[in-house]
C-alpha cells in the first residue's frame, strides 16, 4: 500500500551482454538524500534484455519501504515494456498478439515491484556521457568480466 509521505528515491539502471546471448551483467545506482548505493551482479548465460530487466528488478527489491521512484533506464524494451505492452499483456493473460511474452518471469517480478512503489520510468539515452548511466554500465560490464 502507498503511503502520502513516501521516500523519495533516484535510481539509474543498466544491463550488458558480451556475446548477447553469453555471460551478462547488471547494475543499479540508488540514490536517497545524499547518499547512493551501488548494486551489480551477472549472469553466465543470459540476454542483454534479461539483465535490463534485472537490474530494475534488482534496485527496487533493495529498497525497505515503499517509496516515489525516478527510475532511469537507456533500455526502450524495458521502458517501453513496462508503460506500453505490460498493461496488454495482463489484460491478455501474459499473451502477446505474436504469441507468449518472453522473459515472462522477470516481467512479473517487475510488474509486482510496481505494485509496492510509485515508480516513474525515466528514459535516458545510452553513451551518452550522462554520468550515472556511464558509471551504471560500467558496474554491469565488471560484473561481466567477473564471470569470465
Amino acid at each position: 500500500m502507498k503511503k502520502k509521505d513516501e521516500e523519495r528515491v533516484v535510481i539509474y539502471t543498466d544491463g550488458a551482454c558480451d556475446p548477447n546471448p553469453g555471460p551478462g551483467g547488471w547494475a543499479a545506482i540508488l540514490m536517497y538524500k545524499e547518499r547512493a548505493k551501488e548494486l551489480s551482479g551477472g549472469e553466465r548465460n543470459t540476454t542483454n534484455n534479461r539483465m535490463e530487466l534485472t537490474a530494475a528488478i534488482k534496485a527496487l527489491e533493495a529498497l525497505k519501504r515503499p517509496c516515489t521512484v525516478a527510475l532511469h533506464t537507456d533500455s526502450q524494451y524495458l521502458q517501453r515494456g513496462i508503460i506500453e505492452w505490460l498493461p496488454s499483456w495482463k489484460r491478455r493473460g501474459w499473451v502477446r498478439r505474436s504469441g507468449t511474452v518472453k522473459n515472462l518471469d522477470l516481467w512479473k517480478a517487475l510488474d509486482a515491484l510496481t505494485q509496492k512503489h510509485d515508480v516513474q520510468w525515466r528514459w535516458v539515452p545510452g553513451h551518452a556521457g550522462h554520468t550515472h548511466n556511464e558509471r551504471c554500465d560500467a558496474l554491469a560490464r565488471d560484473a561481466i568480466q567477473r564471470l569470465k
